[in-house]
């Protein structure tokens, strides 16, 4: 006798959350997602111009869009957001990318209290805070109709990178954590949670940090020879959304180039 499924396959798509949406890996995500017909609202939480040109790109497109500002620290931005996904049709997605390095690089002694407490509050309160809304919205048990949830951690997590960003790549770690086991808690309310982890990527976090050339930098250490590109990164994430990975949960895809 056949078992049946214990949860909701990839529902199709419907609306897409972006957190982070306005440049680099978050950008290429939402293109790849209004590609693919989802209805994709944009967060950014200061970068107005930037979300503006990727909705605007989307729509000259033939795609729909629409972007949102909100801090993903602060809860009541987040409800405010989830609010906005829910007046353009059925949430079926959210792909939590929003994060900070406090664009400075040193060791972790030299990293100032407040650096520390924005980086933790964005990459890891924020992401929690959006994963409760996500699962409020989608949950089967809640009269969702089930979904998706992607969250963006690091291969940062590796190593530690030493010298430069351990308050960060802790933030990650802290990420891949909470997609394992939020991904247990409700495998049976038709929602997966999966995370990307992207390797060295060309976006620009790095110059933002003062390390225009730290991909060029870590080409040697990779086993591909190359930092990976924003679209490469989206390509695994849209994989996650799709029904190609109805089975797949708890998952951290590594988009590494083997590093």
């Amino acid at each position: 006798m056949a078992v049946q499924p214990t949860t909701v396959r990839h529902t199709g798509p419907g609306v897409a959350i972006v957190t982070g949406g306005s440049r680099g890996i978050g950008a290429a995500v939402t293109k790849a997602a209004a590609a693919a017909g989802y209805d994709v609202v944009v967060n950014y939480s200061t970068d107005n111009e930037g979300a503006l040109a990727v909705v605007n790109d989307i729509l000259a497109q033939g795609g729909k869009a629409v972007s949102v500002q909100a801090d993903v620290s602060q809860p009541a931005d987040v409800g405010r957001l989830f609010d906005a996904a829910a007046g353009r049709g059925a949430l079926t997605a959210v792909i939590n990318n929003a994060a900070v390095t406090g664009n400075l690089i040193g060791t972790l002694v030299d990293v100032p209290a407040e650096t520390v407490q924005r980086v933790v509050d964005v990459n890891v309160s924020g992401m929690i805070f959006m994963c409760q809304e996500a699962v409020r919205r989608l949950s089967t048990d809640n009269g969702g109709i089930g979904g998706s949830i992607i969250n963006i951690s690091s291969t940062a997590t590796k190593a530690g990178s030493p010298g430069t960003w351990v308050h960060y790549a802790a933030t990650k770690g802290a990420v891949d954590v909470l997609t394992v086991g939020l991904a247990a808690e409700v495998a049976k309310q038709g929602i997966r949670v999966n995370a990307v982890a992207p390797g060295s990527t060309n976006t620009g976090l790095h110059a933002a940090a003062g390390m225009p050339d730290r991909v060029e930098r870590l080409n040697p250490t990779i086993p591909m020879g190359r930092g990976a590109e924003p679209e490469e990164v989206a390509a695994a994430v849209m994989w996650l959304m799709s029904d190609s990975a109805g089975y797949v949960t708890g998952a951290v895809l590594p988009v590494s180039g083997g590093r």
